[in-house]
């Protein structure tokens, strides 16, 4: 039988995000944090680094979902909020579950500068459910209980393939929350959750424009699994 790639990892990641590498990548993401610092736009300055030391497609990709500005980075610690009892908080399904997918397989996570973690699974309209999935949903469900959330309406986007199989198999797993529960399929998820008051997600075009955020994919690692592994290239964590 055919082994199933692990979401979240292709082989050269082990050489590109190694101990050797990670002294060039944090050097990196340095330099980018002075070049974002002064205004210089994060995808040329990524392009303009990762030439200079030949960086591979993954390195590149890392280095810009890490390192954000420091203005970004102000508005977005300003609004985040660390307890969320009795709200309804509103979650980008796919980004917080495929984060937690990943948690489990034990995969590549990053430690952000925002405060966030990312994953460098990459959708592309393209998902699949895993034997991790049910791990996943358990324990984000699990979470939001212990949160004390009067609501979660979670969002999925219908473009995206097998986005019906994942709501009816969350609906399936929820039973009797003992909060308010929603799965929506939606075609439009990312202005969907830019509007809301509480949003739970990992994308940083989501964070710049809702009210507060909640990092919920980086509460559930940390109370469902403990202490993980991050993948730290800025220095972030302690």
């Amino acid at each position: 039988m055919t082994q199933q790639p692990r979401r979240g990892f292709v082989p050269s990641d082990t050489q590109d995000f190694g101990e050797e590498a990670l002294p060039t990548l944090r050097k990196a993401a340095s330099e980018l944090c002075y070049l974002t610092g002064r205004g210089y736009p994060v995808l040329s300055a990524v392009r303009f680094i990762g030439d200079h030391y030949q960086f591979t497609e993954r390195q590149r990709l890392a280095l810009a979902k890490v390192v954000s500005p420091e203005d970004k980075i102000l508005s977005r610690r300003s609004r985040e909020v660390t307890g969320i009892s009795g709200r309804t908080v509103y979650i980008d399904g796919f980004n917080v579950i495929i984060s937690l997918e990943i948690a489990f397989l034990r995969s590549m996570l990053f430690y952000c500068m925002d405060g966030t973690v990312r994953d460098l699974a990459g959708l592309h309209g393209s998902y699949r459910l895993i034997p991790e999935t049910d791990l996943a949903i358990k324990a984000l469900l699990s979470a939001l209980g212990r949160l004390g959330v009067s609501g979660a309406v979670i969002y999925l986007d219908k473009q995206v393939s097998n986005s019906g199989r994942l709501r009816e198999r969350i609906r399936t797993l929820a039973g009797d929350t003992g909060y308010e529960l929603q799965v929506i399929l939606d075609g439009q998820v990312d202005t969907v959750l830019k509007s809301k008051p509480l949003a739970a997600s990992g994308d940083a075009i989501i964070l710049d424009e809702c009210g507060e955020w909640f990092s919920l994919a980086r509460y559930v690692i940390g109370t469902e699994i403990g202490d993980y592994p991050y993948i730290d290239i800025t220095g972030q964590l302690k």
